[in-house]
């Protein structure tokens, strides 16, 4: 019998194994037990045997005696689930969220609701600390402070499967069940906005009314400031009496129901007019429309922050040119524009960048004072990156760089060779050109950050002045982060 969905809280943060408690050791502990050492990027214990095997324990916090259920060994690890809490972590707390838990059908889409949020925002700190030196072998002169936002109703934006369970008949709507693919029998989910986390349950009621329940495998959730939109996956054409319940139900719950037959290309609003889907940077005076399978941050709250953050530390001049890649919609571009001379935004894609483009239109002509700077949009394959590409782009004194999980290895590589260059062939780089001042880097994968950090700092004449943990997904294991380069001596 498990001991871990009902811990004994205390109230003191002092009370805890600590690393230089001696029973931390696990030669020192009771045949089977384990001493928690740290976390692992899956949000595991990470626990050593006596003779030094790693053991990743689900379910386990740092500084905790344990017992654990191994589920599967190798030569040099072994991976466990938690089954009893010896000594527990002062910074254990009791979960938000029903569905989580190690229970058979808990919910996959957290797995840190049973530690303290501020522990949480310490250990992605830490995780982000390790990967830029173990991997990138780089020390940020610096470290920022962490961005944290509210920790419940953030997420802004979610997939939520769709699966119509004959044998219980009944319609689930919700995430993964942990390390698993059926989907989860959610009733609520806390990390959704209220009035999106009330409306769980309607929504499977409104499935299974369906003569499509069958074949609508996915509901994709995006809420704007105004709009709460919702696009309906249908592998078959929906009947009038079911378009007639998506309607009904919109009415009803305040939504806009957006239909998706096939791919992303095919989404459509089910009724044209209405409000239309936007979020807005007030500090900025910027609106973004956006359509609900655009790329944009989960995490709103969060979103103002990161964008005035980066845009104070990349302290943009007002007669300086500065690129932003990876623009995606211009979430960096259209605040950039509202204090450069002139402002570039290169991303992968053409329709984003066409959406870009009008974005920056529609700004442009709602300010009656102080217009945007002059800003060009270009789409560009972003991993195919050469020097020749980036010199051709034309100097600029500033660069934000916001990739994608992959991260930006080839125009941190591009941007390195012309280093190299320059220091095997002084006056060998095109008159004029030069590599930016100060770059700010806004990263989802810490991994892809600390290798191209150490392309900057080691090749290619930066260094590291600053970096920090940016919480955008309380309660799970994703680790969000921004780093700040300035460009050296080398370079002159």
């Amino acid at each position: 019998m498990t001991t871990v969905s009902e811990p004994t809280l205390t109230d003191d943060p002092s009370i805890g194994l600590q690393p230089s408690d001696p029973t931390s050791a696990s030669a020192d502990l009771p045949p089977g037990w384990l001493a928690i050492e740290s976390l692992d990027l899956e949000a595991q214990g990470v626990a050593r045997r006596p003779d030094g095997k790693v053991v990743f324990v689900d379910g386990a916090l740092p500084f905790e005696l344990v017992s654990a259920q191994v589920n599967r060994k190798k030569n040099n690890w072994e991976q466990a689930t938690l089954t009893d809490i010896h000594r527990e972590s002062s910074q254990r707390v009791r979960p938000g969220c029903s569905h989580f838990g190690l229970h058979a059908g808990a919910c996959g889409g957290c797995k840190m609701q049973h530690l303290h949020v501020g522990a949480q925002v310490a250990v992605k700190q830490r995780v982000l600390e390790d990967n830029l030196w173990h991997l990138g072998k780089v020390k940020p002169e610096t470290l920022l402070r962490p961005i944290e936002g509210p920790a419940w109703g953030y997420r802004y934006r979610a997939r939520l499967s769709v699966r119509h369970v004959i044998k219980k008949g009944t319609v689930l709507v919700g995430f993964h069940e942990r390390k698993s693919r059926y989907v989860a029998d959610m009733s609520e989910c806390p990390v959704l906005p209220p009035h999106v986390n009330a409306m769980l349950l309607p929504l499977r009621a409104l499935v299974a009314s369906m003569e499509a329940s069958d074949t609508c495998p996915q509901i994709e959730l995006a809420c704007g400031d105004e709009v709460t939109a919702l696009v309906l996956r249908h592998l078959e054409p929906l009947s009038d009496a079911d378009v007639a319940r998506l309607r009904s139900f919109a009415a009803e719950h305040g939504v806009q129901w957006w239909l998706q037959p096939k791919g992303p290309d095919t989404v459509r609003l089910l009724d044209a007019g209405g409000p239309q889907l936007s979020y807005s940077l007030p500090e900025f005076g910027i609106v973004m429309p956006f359509k609900p399978t655009d790329f944009t941050q989960v995490n709103p709250h969060i979103n103002r922050v990161l964008v005035s953050r980066a845009l104070r530390l990349l302290e943009v001049r007002s007669d300086e040119r500065v690129i932003d890649w990876f623009c995606g919609l211009g979430n960096f571009t259209l605040p950039l524009a509202t204090q450069a001379r002139e402002v570039l935004g290169i991303e992968g894609s053409e329709a984003l960048v066409a959406r870009s483009r009008e974005n920056y239109a529609g700004n442009q002509a709602a300010r009656s004072e102080a217009p945007l700077c002059p800003t060009g949009f270009v789409a560009r394959n972003l991993f195919e990156m050469t020097p020749e590409m980036l010199v051709a782009d034309g100097y600029a004194d500033r660069w934000l760089v916001d990739p994608p999980r992959e991260g930006a290895f080839a125009l941190a590589k591009a941007l390195s060779d012309l280093h190299q260059q320059h220091l095997a062939q002084p006056g060998s780089l095109p008159q004029g050109w030069t590599a930016p001042k100060r770059i700010v880097y806004v990263s989802c994968n810490p991994a892809t950050l600390a290798r191209d950090a150490g392309l900057l700092v080691h090749q290619g004449g930066y260094r590291c002045t600053a970096a920090g943990a940016v919480n955008m997904f309380p309660h799970t294991a994703h680790v969000e982060s921004m780093a700040v380069f300035e460009r050296t001596a080398a370079w002159d």
